[in-house]
């Protein structure tokens, strides 16, 4: 790696925190199993520094951490992709959602994008089973790519309880997490013990950052929103995705089966361009723009984003893993998309 352009990245990073759009953030840079680069930049909080063990809200980088529980279902012959959810969850056929499949829950093509899980339900397993199966169609499934910011993957959490018996939290713990050694520093449901590590999210606005709820308080943190929810250090989510790319969490066929384009060419609505969406992640691809993963990006490499404030992925090709994570939620799309093909790009070309 050519560290000088991994340290002018950083510094671009700092600057960002100079000018006020966002407090903190955290930086990582790992190949071959190992973290190369990383820092931590800023303050977690309004007079809290941040430190090497300071958790970052990855918002929907979480989606990446829930899938790949369903892929270790599907690796244990407990779940196939092409079944429909109500397979696994048979009052979720209600109110026409009988034919939606796992694959179109994870690829944004299940029809419900803005259905609402209540915050009462949150940390009970029946509840959040009884409110999937409530939710209600916009779209015929599969017809189109939307973004579902939160709503398929409590779908997913669902699944896992069905199929497992264990709240999604647990599970992902047990059999994603721990086998890897990041359960200290990787998170789907914070517990109250560590809430003192979690920086503070803010909105960035053109008067200054301003703490956001419900993301700075405890019910959020503990809940694990299995779409949004997750709490890391970027040092962990780098190691995740190195843990993905030396098939530690699933098979080489697996990780290449999750991470193929399954929908092509086609504009995610939500979005504005094709998205490339695998079964959790999104892939690079051929077209001329890419969201978040850098324009200079080979086209296997794959990750997600968390809305206006980080992203994280990995890469085949030459088994680099980055990660960004910050506590400034930006606004201003354009400038967050541009930011983080800048920061990207400089990690591509520093590979060697």
């Amino acid at each position: 790696m050519d560290m000088d352009r991994l340290e002018r990245m950083a510094a671009i990073v700092q600057g960002h925190i100079n000018e006020g759009r966002q407090h903190g953030a955290a930086i990582a840079v790992a190949r071959h199993g190992e973290v190369v680069f990383d820092r931590v930049l800023g303050q977690a909080a309004p007079g809290r520094p941040a430190t090497p063990d300071t958790l970052w809200l990855l918002y929907s980088n979480t989606k990446v951490v829930t899938a790949a529980a369903l892929w270790l279902l599907a690796e244990d012959g407990l779940l196939r992709f092409t079944d429909t959810v109500a397979r696994y969850i048979p009052g979720f056929a209600k109110h026409g959602k009988s034919g939606i499949t796992i694959i179109q829950l994870l690829t944004h093509q299940g029809g419900f994008p803005d259905a609402l899980m209540p915050a009462e339900a949150w940390g009970n397993p029946a509840a959040i089973e009884a409110a999937v199966c409530d939710f209600t169609l916009q779209w015929t499934p599969g017809t189109r790519v939307h973004y579902h910011p939160a709503a398929a993957h409590w779908v997913a959490a669902a699944v896992i309880h069905a199929i497992t018996g264990q709240d999604h939290r647990d599970f992902i713990a047990a059999r994603v997490l721990r086998p890897l050694g990041l359960e200290r520093e990787l998170f789907v449901g914070l517990p109250e013990t560590e809430h003192h590590r979690a920086a503070d999210m803010a909105d960035w606005t053109p008067g200054g950052l301003v703490a956001r709820m419900p993301e700075c308080g405890a019910a959020h943190r503990m809940a694990g929103v299995p779409g949004g929810g997750g709490y890391a250090t970027a040092r962990a989510m780098a190691l995740f995705y190195q843990g993905l790319l030396q098939h530690r969490v699933v098979s080489p066929r697996m990780l290449q089966y999750v991470t193929r384009n399954f929908t092509g060419d086609r504009v995610d609505e939500s979005m504005g361009v094709p998205m490339h969406r695998g079964l959790g992640p999104a892939a690079r691809g051929h077209t001329d723009g890419s969201r978040g993963l850098g324009a200079l990006a080979h086209p296997r490499v794959f990750g997600h984003g968390g809305v206006g404030s980080s992203h994280v992925w990995g890469d085949p090709d030459s088994g680099v893993s980055f990660a960004f994570l910050s506590n400034g939620r930006q606004s201003e799309e354009d400038w967050h998309l541009a930011r983080l093909d800048v920061l990207c790009n400089l990690v591509h070309s520093a590979i060697r």
